[in-house]
């Protein structure tokens, strides 16, 4: 009688989760290699940003609120709607040509859950119960215990794409949405989604569905030796890095530049600046003739934050038009006096 119920139990899980879109997994093809992932959580019911944090494990809130360009003072406790959505950043590793979060967040089992309450409904269809009981070695699905710990396995991926370091996000898809309209939303091309997500047309792609989305970073210039190489912070995000010291944000308007400055949300920070006669502090500027100077991030290492000055000109443009502009008027000119010399000539003779 005990595995007859157990068999119905599985059956009915089976029966149940077809009904459902969730998340397919990442390809991941560089095994071992780890990155930060970033995907949508829409959630279930009315929540704060704390609960948030706590249910997914991010270890500070600034992190919550840099994925979602929200001000840094916004309290713990601020609610989040039932259906609203929230970015939740978090470490991803590359196994068995699949992204997924590199052991966080785990989840502490308790009395009456079920694997597919778990994926399906705690975790709003971000995982399937199949590949939590994979990665957790669980043999009977039914079986699971309370106090148990549960690793969820979040879809990410740390591959490059056409060439391009990217954030990899796991878009979940709202009803109505086109493949096009996303491409677009996120400055992709359609072919590139249907060739991560193994889509065949674009009218495989559900609502509900979590997309494999390629976000573009903002350029910089930290060392590859630095301990958070490579730094992708994608448009219209802040994150902080050199042990929170420094914060760094990418704005598309400022020419896809990442753009860093001192925090100084601890006693332990203090203001970082370039070397040299102007002492800039981290993230100025100034400006002498044609030179414009902006003391910028270059990474960081156990034992110093690491600066570099960026110097660029701000009249070389001009003054290579200019001087195209001269050439060109000094040969019209010639041409002109060597046309009338032409015509005058016969009368000289």
């Amino acid at each position: 009688m005990a595995i007859f119920r157990s068999l119905i139990s599985t059956l009915l899980l089976i029966a149940i989760s077809s009904t459902f879109t969730f998340a397919q997994p990442f390809r991941c093809t560089s095994p071992g290699a780890k990155c930060d992932g970033l995907v949508d959580y829409v959630s279930p019911n009315q929540t704060t940003l704390y609960a948030i944090k706590t249910l997914f494990q991010v270890k500070n809130l600034r992190s919550i609120l840099g994925a979602n360009n929200l001000p840094l003072d916004t309290p713990a406790n601020t609610t989040v709607a039932a259906k609203q959505t929230i970015k939740i950043p978090f470490p991803c590793i590359c196994r068995k040509n699949t992204g997924i979060s590199n052991r966080r967040p785990y989840y502490t089992v308790i009395p009456d859950d079920g694997l597919y309450h778990i994926a399906a409904e705690v975790f709003a269809g971000l995982v399937t119960f199949p590949q939590i009981q994979e990665v957790n070695n669980i043999s009977n699905p039914n079986l699971i215990l309370e106090g148990q710990k549960l690793w969820i396995p979040l879809p990410c991926s740390c591959d490059d794409v056409d060439g391009q370091k990217v954030v990899h996000y796991g878009y979940v898809v709202p009803a109505g949405s086109s493949v096009g309209g996303i491409a677009q939303q996120f400055n992709t091309s359609q072919d590139t989604l249907l060739r991560l997500n193994n889509l065949t047309s674009p009218k495989d792609l559900d609502a509900g569905a979590v997309l494999d989305v390629p976000l573009r970073a903002c350029s910089s210039v930290i060392s590859n030796n630095s301990l958070d190489y490579p730094l992708l912070v994608p448009n219209g995000t802040y994150v902080f890095t050199a042990n929170n010291c420094v914060r760094c944000s990418c704005d598309a308007a400022n020419n896809w530049m990442l753009q860093c400055e001192s925090s100084l949300i601890n006693s332990s920070c203090s203001a970082v600046q370039c070397d040299g006669p102007e002492n800039l502090s981290l993230g100025n500027s100034s400006s002498s003739g044609c030179n414009h100077t902006t003391c910028t991030y270059a990474g960081y290492n156990r034992q110093e934050i690491l600066t570099a000055i960026n110097v660029q000109s701000t009249c070389a443009a001009y003054n290579n038009s200019s001087a195209i502009s001269l050439q060109g008027l000094r040969w019209n000119f010639l041409r002109i006096f060597i046309h009338i010399l032409l015509i005058c000539l016969p009368f000289l003779k």
